[in-house]
């Protein structure tokens, strides 16, 4: 995991990441691919980076290859939160260090990417009422696995900001082995737009203003 501020945050200490913001203005990229030759943790990054330029809110980047979950082995359902293992006690507390997510994902046939869903079932209370932000890529942008997504992020009574990056990858963004030749220059085209998940966030994440008697 790296911090907004692009220092690691390893092992144990993961979830106090960046502690020095209080965890109603941190939020948590969530890199939610997980297979060999991935291009999600470049892009995650970079969308890291733009979201943190001049922003409020701290950015910690959530890598789920490295948190390495195995699939959900819960005997209990997470909505009671009484967890059996400790990898999931784990997530838990990581989860509940932060007030809001941006979750970073390919489509994979119009879907979403499998453990990107094991990581959100593990919980349930840990998401609830949070804001959530969708960055998505693939050779059509990523729409209908978006789609797809906010149903699950709804029924986990999360709050899906209106904005979508949407990152359209075509042949020639790529080289031979699969990977971006240039993600800065591709990226470039939706700095507006995650300036734009940015703001909605740090409205989301901002106090309730105090009634006058």
């Amino acid at each position: 995991m790296t911090d907004a501020g692009g220092g690691p945050a390893q092992g144990a200490g993961a979830e106090v990441a960046a502690a020095g913001s209080p965890p109603s203005a941190r939020v948590g990229v969530i890199v939610g691919s997980t297979r060999t030759n991935r291009i999600c943790p470049e892009i995650a990054r970079l969308v890291q980076e733009h979201l943190s330029g001049g922003s409020p809110l701290s950015y910690t980047l959530v890598d789920l290859a490295e948190i390495d979950l195995p699939f959900l082995d819960e005997p209990a359902k997470p909505a009671l939160g009484r967890y059996a293992h400790d990898h999931t006690r784990s997530w838990s507390r990581l989860i509940s260090s932060f007030g809001a997510f941006v979750l970073v994902f390919p489509q994979y046939n119009w879907g979403y990417p499998a453990p990107l869903k094991n990581a959100l079932d593990f919980l349930y209370a840990e998401w609830r009422d949070k804001p959530a932000a969708l960055v998505t890529y693939g050779t059509r942008g990523g729409r209908k696995a978006a789609d797809q997504i906010r149903t699950v992020l709804q029924g986990l009574h999360m709050r899906i900001i209106k904005t979508t990056a949407e990152i359209r990858i075509s042949a020639d963004d790529v080289d031979a082995e699969g990977q971006l030749t240039d993600a800065k220059e591709l990226l470039a085209d939706y700095v507006n737009t995650l300036k734009k998940i940015d703001t909605e966030l740090a409205h989301a994440l901002a106090p309730a203003p105090q009634s006058t008697p």
